[in-house]
């Protein structure tokens, strides 16, 4: 039984509970993608136009620290959306997104959402407030990480 983009869509945590008509806007610009371990699914400084909603699989964010080469600022589970950077110019990745296994995910062109929302201020809004809301659960998350390595027996 195959499953469809739409289906994946509505079952994914970030679209979850939106209204059909949302859905559908979103499912024009979807469409499934896969990744071996150790494949990218996003480069530093390339052009950002698409965001990936994970279905299966985990994926290692990393920046590029000098002298050091690539560190792992957070592991994203099924569930997890991977690049914001398709929504603030100038549309440039500002992580490395590495599959550590396989990985199953729904891409989705970032800019024809962008173009979407534009002609249909009903649908970017609903857009935005759902990104807002995982943008701060990720903001949350990497404030505790940063207590946990910085806050914990320093003295501060």
């Amino acid at each position: 039984m195959t499953t469809s983009v739409r289906e994946l869509l509505a079952a994914h945590e970030f679209l979850r509970g939106l209204g059909d008509e949302v859905l559908e806007t979103v499912v024009g610009c979807a469409h499934n993608v896969a990744f071996e371990p150790g494949e990218l699914l996003c480069v530093e400084g390339a052009s950002a136009d698409t965001f990936y909603l994970l279905r299966r699989g985990r994926v290692s964010l990393e920046v590029h620290a000098p002298g050091r080469g690539p560190v792992v600022i957070e592991t994203v589970e099924p569930g997890s959306v991977v690049g914001w950077s398709w929504l603030v110019p100038p549309y440039r990745w500002t992580i490395d997104a590495r599959a550590i296994d396989r990985v199953g995910a729904v891409a989705i062109d970032g800019a024809c959402l962008r173009e979407k929302a534009e002609r249909d201020p009903a649908f970017g809004y609903a857009l935005l407030t759902r990104v807002s809301t995982h943008l701060l659960a990720r903001l949350q998350a990497t404030r505790v990480r940063a207590l946990d390595l910085y806050g914990a027996g320093h003295g501060h």
